[in-house]
C-alpha cells in the first residue's frame, strides 16, 4: 500500500500521484513503497483510496464547514472513495455552555449540508464526532458525541455514540470533563460495509480500551477508525503508540483523523492524522496544519497477514476470559 502526504487544498497542483515520485518544493509528496513481510499481488492503483482530513475547528460552525468541504472536494478530485473527518469537525467550543448552545440534532441544518456534499462529491463520509442533540435532549439537556457515516447518496448508514468519555486532568494540558455536557453512548455498533472495507466505529478516548477494538474485529471489522482531538501532552506520548498497538493486536487498518493547532485561547490539539496498516506500519500521515493525507487499503494483504499470523485462533479465553465479546 502506498501512502501520500497532501498539503492544504489551495496549494495543490494538478498532477498525477505516482509511486516513488519525488519533486522538491511541490505540494504533493508520494511516499516510496514500503517493504512488506509478504508479497502483495494487488495492483496498487486498483485498491480503494481513502482520505484522512486534518482541521482546526473553532466555535465558528460556518467557517468549519467551509474548511471541511474544501478538503472533502479535494479528496473526491484525487479519487478517494471515502473521506474521514476528525472528532468535533463541526466545532470546538470554549466551555460546556457554548457546546450545548451550538449543538444540533442529526436532522439539523449542518448534517443536511454534509448530506448534500456527499451526494455532490459521490463520496462516503466518516463524520468523526458530531455534537448531537439526541431524542432525550429535552429531558437531559446533554448531548452525544456521535460518529456518523454517510454513503455516497448522502444517507446516514451508521451512527455510533462515544462510549468512553474523557474525564481526565493531565498536568500541563488542562482538565477535560466531557461528561459535563455529554452522555456516554449505550452500545457499540456493528461494523459497516463501505467501498474501502468493513469499518468499526470508535472515537478518540475509545482507543485506550482494547476490548472495544477486539469486539469490533470479532464482529468483522477490517478498518478501525479513531477520529480524535488529542491534547498537546498526551499526543506526543501516546497517540502513535496507541494507534499502532490497536492495528497490530486487531490486525486491522487504523484510520485516525485528528484535530490540530489552536482552536481558541483555552484549547489546542496535537494533530498528526495517520493511517496504520495491520502490520503496525504508519503508511500515511498529515504534515503540520490543516490538510489531508491519502492511503490505499489492501484487504488481500490484511487477509494474508491474518492467515499467516492467526492470533485470533490462538486465544485462550478459558485462562483470561473474553477481552471484548463479539457483538450480538
Amino acid at each position: 500500500m502506498l501512502g501520500f502526504i497532501i498539503r492544504p487544498p489551495h496549494q495543490l497542483l494538478s498532477l498525477l500521484l505516482c509511486p516513488g515520485l519525488r519533486i522538491p518544493r511541490l505540494s504533493v509528496l508520494c511516499a516510496q513503497p514500503r517493504l512488506r513481510p509478504m508479497a502483495v499481488s494487488s495492483s496498487s492503483w486498483e485498491l480503494p483510496l481513502v482520505a484522512v482530513c486534518q482541521v482546526t475547528s473553532t466555535p465558528d460552525k460556518e467557517q468549519n464547514f467551509i474548511t471541511c468541504a474544501e478538503l472533502i472536494r479535494e479528496a473526491a478530485r484525487l479519487g478517494a472513495c471515502l473521506a474521514f473527518l476528525p472528532e468535533a469537525f463541526d466545532f470546538i467550543a470554549r466551555n460546556p455552555e457554548e457546546t450545548l448552545h451550538l449543538s444540533e440534532p442529526l436532522g439539523g441544518n449542518l448534517l443536511g449540508e454534509y448530506t448534500q456534499l456527499a451526494r455532490e462529491c459521490g463520496l462516503w463520509l466518516s463524520l468523526g464526532g458530531f455534537h448531537e442533540r439526541g431524542q432525550d435532549w429535552e429531558q437531559t439537556q446533554k448531548i452525544y458525541n456521535c460518529h456518523v457515516i454517510l454513503n455516497n447518496k448522502g444517507s446516514v448508514v451508521a451512527t455510533y455514540r462515544k462510549t468512553h468519555l474523557c474525564d481526565v486532568e493531565i498536568p500541563g494540558q488542562g482538565p477535560m470533563h466531557e461528561s459535563n455536557s455529554t452522555i456516554p453512548g449505550p452500545s457499540l455498533e456493528s461494523p459497516i460495509s463501505t467501498p474501502a472495507g468493513k469499518i468499526g466505529l470508535a472515537i478518540c478516548y475509545d482507543m485506550r480500551f482494547p476490548e472495544l477494538s477486539l469486539a469490533l474485529v470479532q464482529a468483522g471489522a477490517e478498518i478501525l477508525t479513531y477520529p480524535s482531538a488529542f491534547g498537546s501532552v498526551t499526543g506526543p506520548a501516546h497517540w502513535e503508540v496507541l494507534l499502532r498497538a490497536r492495528a497490530i493486536e486487531s490486525q486491522c487498518y487504523v484510520v485516525a483523523a485528528a484535530q490540530c493547532g489552536r482552536h481558541h485561547e483555552k484549547r489546542a490539539s496535537y494533530g498528526h492524522s495517520m493511517v496504520v496498516d495491520p502490520w503496525g506500519t504508519v503508511v500515511a500521515r498529515c504534515s503540520e496544519g490543516p490538510g489531508l493525507c491519502l492511503a490505499r487499503i489492501d484487504l488481500n494483504y490484511l487477509r494474508r497477514l491474518r492467515q499467516h499470523l492467526p492470533v485470533f485462533q490462538h486465544r485462550r479465553p478459558e485462562l483470561y476470559g473474553h477481552l471484548g465479546h463479539p457483538l450480538s
